[in-house]
């Protein structure tokens, strides 16, 4: 009976973020799906193993969970390394490397970033989390990267960005929540060509923060509106606090045209870091179709709770730039009322 009971749950739980409950308890389905996938696996071998005899309701038992674990499947496969994609050996004509992390304001252990920084040898550095400690902490790398963006906040929403070039039209947004900042820049890629930055950490749905996922989805929602109205290479970057098979981040990539470097190439989990079994994919980068991710690599462990990402982005020769995606009526209207509820 209590097997029975706990298979019920794993068959319907998968399905709680279809309803479009913007509640923290509906949207945590989405971020524990390899968990509740590899949970429904055990549970079907289990269920073959000690069941003797087959009643209706069991045929029904079996086939329901057999149709969540399908379900689940459809959503993660593609972010698996087992999905096929096409290499990215596009001819490029200007590159730019980014290392963004979570740094966690409370980690003190600034000199084993500062390590993944020197081996990357990015040109630039997206750190979150960040307070006054840590500007302190990185000061160092400024004479790499003398080029900065401070935002040290001691609410876990502090921002930094540092660079080894001079950055075009900077900007620092408070979108959706006080408190709660982005940062947009042209990055110059060579004299005739920029790249178009968004670099994002807002708030999660959780218990013990936002109660609903109505702000995070708003600012991404309302960033989306705005790339749809660039003509240039875009790049978005950050802890986006949600996970990529979400319905709002696919929302998010569908109005932008946008593509994911995840796909085909793993799951890139970044977050928890000290516990394998409880990670999930919440840091991502997303880029316009004239631009490819060629090298993508998850660092080493610094102290933080997350894990940082490295990412080589290139920008195709001759690709026209492509930022308004296809949107139908009803998608058109699922964002509006998404930035209306977050407000």
């Amino acid at each position: 009976m209590v097997l029975y009971v706990v298979i019920i749950i794993f068959i319907i739980s998968p399905f709680f973020p279809a309803t479009e409950n913007p509640h923290w308890f509906f949207r945590t389905p989405d971020f524990i799906r390899l968990q509740s996938l590899t949970i429904q696996v055990v549970l079907l071998a289990l269920f073959l193993i000690f069941k003797n005899s087959f009643t209706l309701f069991s045929w029904i038992l079996l086939a329901a969970l057999l149709g969540s674990i399908i379900y689940q499947v459809v959503k993660v496969f593609p972010y698996s390394s087992l999905y096929p994609r096409n290499k990215p050996d596009f001819a490029s004509d200007g590159c730019v490397s980014i290392l963004a992390g979570n740094v966690l304001q409370d980690n003190t252990q600034y000199d084993l970033l500062k390590t993944e920084i020197k081996q990357y040898n990015p040109d630039l550095v997206l750190t979150m989390e960040s307070d006054i400690k840590w500007e302190e902490g990185l000061s160092e790398i400024e004479k790499v990267y003398p080029y900065t963006v401070k935002i040290p906040l001691d609410n876990y929403y502090g921002m930094h960005l540092y660079s080894k070039t001079d950055l075009i039209n900077v900007e620092i947004n408070y979108h959706v929540e006080e408190g709660v900042p982005s940062i947009f820049f042209e990055y110059p890629l060579s004299e005739n060509q920029t790249i178009f930055f968004a670099c994002l950490h807002p708030a999660p749905p959780s218990p013990t923060e936002n109660e609903t996922s109505k702000e995070r989805d708003a600012e991404l929602m309302i960033v989306g509106k705005k790339l749809r109205k660039l003509d240039k290479p875009v790049v978005v970057c950050g802890d986006m606090n949600d996970v990529v098979w979400s319905r709002t981040t696919r929302l998010f990539k569908k109005m932008t045209a946008m593509i994911d470097p995840r796909i085909g190439r793993g799951f890139f989990p970044t977050y928890h870091a000290d516990y394998w079994l409880m990670r999930f994919p919440l840091d991502h980068l997303f880029h316009t179709k004239d631009l490819f991710v060629k090298t993508m690599v998850r660092t080493k462990n610094f102290g933080s709770d997350h894990f940082a990402m490295y990412y080589e982005i290139h920008h195709k020769k001759r690709r026209k730039t492509e930022t308004k995606g296809e949107l139908n009526g009803d998608e058109k209207k699922e964002v509006e009322e998404k930035i209306e509820e977050g407000k």
